[in-house]
């Protein structure tokens, strides 16, 4: 397979890729709320999309990828009252709601840092494009999409949905969601229960507010997506990503509201991971099942076993097809810890190796490394499949392992295979994948350093004094350095 397929969530089907203009394409990703500390849950949309990224750009585009922070305007599709996430904890915290966005910002891009994600062309914030969205909303009042009551803007979904698809992407029947939507203060506003806020007039005690046409007050969720997406990829764009929750109604309001301000549909093609479960169940506060990303890097929380290395997770992300469900345990990551260790073992022995010259070609072995390396493109060219390139992987290291131990001789590959190999396997597992190495200390003084931490957290829990010992551990953790408990009593590091 030499052309690009990928699920088209809008679709339902695969379709091959063809962006709209050759050689460059637009990717949008749905960025976080920074109300909180990143979870894992969120680790899967950007790793995925990472490697969607990575791969577009190997197969030789310019890449514009948009990725947003959502700094304001998220709530739930509330009354007259709906509460902003970001205000509402930065009350909670008691700190200025830019000084929780700035501080969670950077937890955000240190977690992305560690999991070796590339940096976005642009991330464009909420709070920086307030202009942009009123505009978008005044042009959707002026084409009669939207009304106004008590200084909020509504989107008219059931006027949108008579003359236009709706509930494509979501598989959302407007008629169920009418019957079924939760009662909640101020629905009364609303023409109906469908309808969601653009605009949101500010009450007197809402900390972040602007000014607008219809009165002081703070912008919808949806809004601020559609927005952002046109001002740097255009009014229609390549490709727009995001976790599968966000279908609806985030992703359908963007459909909808952007088709009536630009006159067309936003998206060529729609992706959405799939979500990770603990124990079959979606991570979320309502199930205390939320580990956040600092608290597994340091192990530090009641359901895991140790604290597990950026590497580890991003491995063990990808060895599941991004469509699949991935179910969270110990286990689990335990396996794709060995995994990557043998995998990333393997290519440092290949980077080593020269290939030796001769006669003595096994033309089976080459015809098997041949095919194996060649299915890499095939199994990513097939909607970024990073599972099956995984497996391959896994089946050409033992070659790479009995050529360094002498099992298989040093020109049992010829010339051009050995060159495959190498660029095959190095090239998919670092450059497209995005694996990096679970570097150690070296000796000197940075072991001295840490022994000295670790033994003051070993004094610190023997005393029975846990918030010290917590608080080494994912201090060290937020610096990279990630402490594992041995199960001989000792405890050893690595640095992401």
């Amino acid at each position: 397979m030499s052309e690009l397929f990928l699920y088209n969530s809008y679709s339902r089907k695969k379709e091959k890729f063809e962006s709209m203009t050759p050689g460059y394409v637009g990717l949008y990703v749905c960025g976080p709320t920074v109300s909180g500390e990143s979870h894992l849950g969120h680790a899967r949309p950007y790793i995925t999309f990472d490697v969607v990224l990575r791969y577009l750009r190997h197969l030789g585009n310019r890449v514009r990828y948009v990725r947003n922070i959502t700094d304001a305007g998220h709530f739930e599709e509330e009354g007259r009252e709906a509460i902003d996430k970001v205000g509402e904890k930065a009350k909670l915290e008691r700190m200025e709601p830019m000084e929780l966005v700035l501080k969670y910002t950077t937890m955000f891009h240190d977690g992305m840092r560690l999991f070796n994600c590339e940096n976005p062309s642009v991330e464009p914030t909420a709070t920086g494009h307030i202009v942009e969205q009123i505009s978008m909303i005044e042009t959707i009042l002026d084409k009669g999409y939207a009304y106004v009551v008590n200084g909020s803007v509504y989107f008219d979904v059931v006027k949108y949905a008579a003359n236009y698809p709706y509930g494509t992407l979501s598989g959302r029947v407007l008629e169920d969601q009418l019957e079924t939507t939760r009662e909640l203060d101020g629905q009364e506003e609303k023409k109906d229960k469908a309808d969601f806020a653009l605009w949101k007039n500010a009450p007197p005690d809402h900390i972040m507010r602007w000014k607008s046409p219809w009165g002081e007050g703070f912008p919808g969720w949806h809004i601020e997506c559609s927005a952002m997406s046109s001002k740097y990829l255009g009014e229609t764009f390549d490709i727009h990503g995001g976790g599968m929750d966000l279908q609806f109604p985030h992703h359908e309001s963007e459909i909808a509201q952007s088709t009536i301000a630009h006159g067309h549909a936003p998206v060529r093609y729609w992706m959405h991971n799939n979500m990770i479960t603990i124990n079959g169940k979606k991570m979320g506060k309502s199930y205390n099942n939320v580990i956040k990303l600092s608290e597994l890097f340091s192990g530090n929380h009641p359901l895991l076993e140790q604290a597990y290395h950026p590497m580890v997770v991003r491995f063990y992300v990808l060895q599941t097809h991004y469509r699949s469900t991935l179910d969270f345990s110990n286990e689990a990551l335990q396996a794709a810890e060995k995994g990557f260790r043998r995998l990333w073992e393997a290519a440092e022995l290949l980077k080593k190796t020269v290939h030796a010259g001769g006669s003595g070609t096994d033309a089976a072995l080459n015809e098997r490394v041949t095919t194996l390396c060649n299915e890499c493109a095939d199994f990513m060219n097939d909607d970024f499949n990073t599972a099956k390139v995984m497996a391959n992987l896994f089946e050409l290291a033992p070659t790479i392992y009995a050529i360094k131990g002498g099992q298989v001789a040093a020109d049992a590959l010829s010339a051009e295979t050995f060159a495959l190999l190498q660029t095959t396997f190095r090239g998919y597992l670092e450059d497209i994948l995005g694996m990096r190495a679970m570097q150690t200390g070296d000796t000197g003084k940075l072991d001295e350093a840490m022994a000295i931490l670790i033994e003051l957290r070993k004094e610190a829990k023997k005393r029975r004094d846990f918030e010290t010992g917590d608080a080494i551990r994912n201090r060290l953790a937020a610096a990279g350095i990630m402490l594992k408990d041995e199960k001989d009593g000792s405890t050893s590091y690595t640095i992401a």
